[in-house]
């Protein structure tokens, strides 16, 4: 059997979050809950840990734990559902972005080019567009957007062109048949990648990814105590791109305030300078492990 999914660099993650046997803690992506289990390890009797997660799947992994309290949505709406159980404050958040083992290998969800699927990609499948309807309805100019800035293709306008091209004649529901239909854009002997490319600007799209990341990055200034820890594990460039921009000035645009003294305003004390990656032994166990990049800051 595959596991759900394997943690990535979790011993450096629990490190980095630094707990406290009695605070408050939040895993906003529970998925097999792996970085959950080891946070309750760590807890004491007082200690609490809210954990979100927008995939079904994901509440079939819920350990039973009068300290746990799941929350079935997505993270982008993290400061309203702490509000809801009358929480001010947390010690730490911890957000394992992108997708799971599982959601990767489960053939129906289309997430991955290795099963011919239908094109769906919606994390919660009880609501949202799928990947289909994106191929088949999105504007021209859309499209092309979408492989350009979220799957940073080079060749974006000739993968919007086939697209539209193909939608004119039959609508395109698997992703078998978008491999067909792409196969003059794939670059010789980058298969591999560029689909990969193709599927991650599609999946961002479908689940509004980096629109929910913003949204939590922003809501952290406000639920976190000071001294709280925040900790994000991303796995493509857009997402560490904004999160490290985040960490370094407390807005999104990543320029640093400073007062008339020149003195740094930013709300964050930074606890990793450069982004952590793993090590060359857990690549070799874990493929998954090779893109992610891990940081980590303090609340001021």
């Amino acid at each position: 059997m595959t596991p759900y999914h394997v943690p990535v660099m979790l011993n450096e993650t629990l490190e980095l979050l630094s707990i406290d046997p009695n605070g408050i803690y939040v895993d906003v992506t529970y998925g097999g809950g792996g970085h959950s289990r080891e946070i309750l390890a760590r807890l004491g009797a007082e200690g609490k840990l809210i954990a979100f997660d927008q995939d079904a799947d994901a509440k079939r992994n819920l350990v039973e734990d009068e300290r746990l309290e799941f929350v079935a949505s997505n993270f982008a709406f993290i400061e309203s559902a702490l509000e809801a159980q009358q929480i001010v404050g947390v010690d730490g958040i911890i957000a394992d972005l992108g997708i799971s083992s599982h959601q990767i290998d489960t053939a129906e969800r289309g997430f991955s080019y290795r099963f011919d699927a239908p094109l769906d990609m919606r994390m919660n499948t009880s609501e949202g567009i799928t990947a289909a309807e994106i191929l088949n309805t999105y504007e021209e100019t859309e499209l092309y957007r979408i492989f350009k800035v979220y799957g940073e293709l080079p060749n974006a306008k000739k993968v919007q062109h086939l697209v539209v091209e193909r939608r004119a004649s039959e609508e395109i529901r698997t992703t078998g048949q978008l491999e067909t239909i792409l196969q003059s854009a794939i670059p010789h002997k980058r298969r591999a990648k560029f689909l990969a490319q193709v599927y991650q600007a599609l999946r961002i799209e479908v689940n509004q990814e980096m629109e929910a990341l913003e949204k939590l990055l922003l809501a952290s200034l406000n639920i976190l105590k000071p001294g709280g820890r925040f900790v994000v594990m991303s796995y493509h460039s857009l997402e560490d791109r904004m999160v490290k921009n985040f960490f370094r000035s407390g807005n999104l645009v990543g320029k640093v305030e400073k007062d008339f003294y020149g003195n740094d305003l930013s709300p964050w004390k930074r606890i990793t300078r450069k982004a952590i990656q793993a090590s060359q032994l857990e690549i070799d166990e874990n493929n998954r492990a090779r893109s992610a990049r891990l940081r980590a800051v303090e609340r001021k």
